[in-house]
């Protein structure tokens, strides 16, 4: 819970420096090189693919067979890898918004943010999570 919130206040940061010029915005913004097409392009198939790679992470048949059998551990472990996936997306994207002012990665930035709340870790939806797997199985 407080590495969800911990992401959103560094994203947060990241904008309010820029904002309010402690950290200088643009400084590789004009003409797009080679190099910056480039990284649009790997950031954009990243996020593309990172995203619902983290939000379908449950799904995937070797990790709900380890929630089912180690439950709070596995869910801690895979919680924690979900939400990093989610949050080096957002700062990544945030960061380079802001470095080469393109549009591109704000609104990748925005789209990750949306998303976001998602795989919010909350008690309710951790334990619903964890335990949902056995009564699949146990109704079938």
């Amino acid at each position: 819970m407080s590495l969800f919130w911990a992401m959103v206040i560094v994203a947060l940061a990241f904008v309010l420096a820029f904002e309010t010029d402690a950290l200088e915005s643009g400084i590789a913004a004009g003409e797009p090189s080679q190099s910056e097409i480039i990284l649009t392009y790997v950031v954009e198939l990243a996020t593309i693919a990172i995203i619902p790679l983290a939000l379908r992470l449950f799904k995937f048949k070797s990790i709900e067979t380890d929630l089912k059998h180690r439950h709070e551990t596995a869910l801690q472990k895979w919680g924690i890898l979900r939400l990093l996936m989610m949050g080096l997306v957002l700062h990544t994207n945030t960061l380079l918004y802001y470095v080469y002012m393109n549009t591109s990665f704000g609104y990748l930035a925005i789209m990750t943010a949306l998303c976001l709340p998602f795989v919010h870790p909350s008690e309710s939806k951790c334990m619903a999570e964890a335990y949902m797997n056995e009564e699949e199985d146990q109704a079938v």
